[in-house]
């Protein structure tokens, strides 16, 4: 695209679209990840030129808003997190169908995958896979998510990917689809955020066992933390923080853990920035963004060695361990901790390799795929 004249911003395209996104989940909502914040930080940049909807699951409090020129439109009711996911999978057909758009995205979700759109709806469509693992909910729930996921990727037959390793897989389970790996990207102001070092570990997402491997990261704390100062600091909030904090009795080290509630903006980043180590113990991720984020504020991350974070954690800008290894996390959470000098060297080389990670490219490579599927740009 060309610039827009007197500025150095990319000028609109000709056509203004009609964008409906069916989000799911609002980044307002208490526990909400790093897929929301993706959703809120592109459709925020494609508001310039296009009218954008987000449809999102409903949760107590929420309210039908526009910020940023994107609207915010709640659906079904706020009936917890699997009642809200329910009525907001049963309601959104009938919502979506009631709005006028020239084209429909949809973010594939936890933990069924697709709503299966092209059952009901003829618009042009692109489907935004940031998470695919409904294998894994499918074990832990005894219930068949995994064939819903597996319907949604063949009936899609275009894709935004957020890591090479998804867009990989997304091929395998529909080799004639279209699919463009486009990663999640980090706040510009995230590579200007300075602190002073601390010697606190830093744990920041959602409070879930399940995909967040918190359970092993306790352990592997409960390992290190006679070793080292400092404490081990979770920032967030969700479904999991009053089993963690009985896990963290049960292995002596409530008093080595700090439960410091959600963080967002500046102080996000200051505190990412403060941190000597970020941890990241997921079982499974879809990009790494805050892996990304604390590379932009200058710390090095300490995770499993499972695919997407592999693209994101390189060498040099910290540290993968064997997968669920906690006795390897702990080993190198201790080994940096006592090393401030190579420490501060990976989070330099992490700060300089993050700023591939730019919103702004983020949203017009989207952009063009929206725009090639309505027959407005390149195929």
């Amino acid at each position: 695209m060309s610039a827009a004249p007197g500025t150095d911003r990319p000028a609109g395209p000709a056509r203004r679209l009609r964008i409906l996104h069916l989000g799911f989940e609002d980044w307002r909502k208490p526990g909400s990840g790093g897929g929301a914040v993706r959703t809120r930080e592109v459709n925020e940049r494609l508001a310039r030129h296009h009218d954008v909807t987000v449809l999102v699951s409903r949760y107590r409090g929420a309210r039908e808003r526009v910020e940023n020129g994107v609207r915010w439109v709640p659906v079904g009711l706020p009936l917890g997190y699997f009642g809200g996911m329910v009525s907001y999978l049963l309601s959104v057909p009938f919502a979506a169908r009631r709005r006028r758009a020239d084209l429909l995205v949809e973010d594939f979700a936890a933990p069924v995958g697709s709503v299966l759109p092209a059952w009901w709806s003829r618009l042009p469509r692109v489907a935004v896979v940031q998470w695919l693992n409904a294998e894994e909910k499918a074990r832990q729930y005894h219930l068949p998510f995994d064939r819903v996921q597996a319907a949604g990727v063949r009936r899609h037959d275009r894709f935004v990917a957020m890591s090479e390793d998804l867009g990989a897989r997304l091929a395998e389970g529909n080799p004639g689809a279209d699919v463009h790996v486009v990663p999640n990207g980090v706040p510009v102001e995230a590579f200007g955020t300075q602190a002073p070092k601390g010697d606190d570990v830093v744990f920041l997402g959602r409070l879930e066992i399940a995909q967040k491997g918190l359970d092993l990261l306790l352990d592997a704390w409960a390992a290190a933390a006679p070793q080292v100062a400092g404490r081990l600091v979770l920032l967030g909030d969700g479904p999991d923080r009053r089993e963690l904090e009985r896990r963290a009795a049960r292995l002596g080290v409530a008093d080595r853990v700090d439960f410091a509630g959600r963080v967002e903006g500046a102080d996000k980043l200051r505190r990412l920035a403060a941190a000597r180590v970020v941890v990241m113990p997921s079982r499974f991720e879809t990009f790494g963004m805050v892996a990304a984020e604390a590379h932009a504020c200058g710390t090095p991350v300490v995770a499993f060695g499972i695919p997407c974070l592999r693209e994101v954690v390189v060498p040099g800008t910290g540290v993968l361990v064997p997968a669920f290894d906690t006795g390897a996390l702990a080993r190198e959470v201790v080994a940096l901790l006592r090393d401030p000098a190579r420490a501060d060297a990976m989070g330099a080389e992490g700060r300089r390799l993050a700023r591939r990670y730019d919103w702004d490219v983020v949203a017009s490579q989207q952009e063009e795929v929206y725009l090639s599927a309505v027959g407005d740009g390149p195929a």
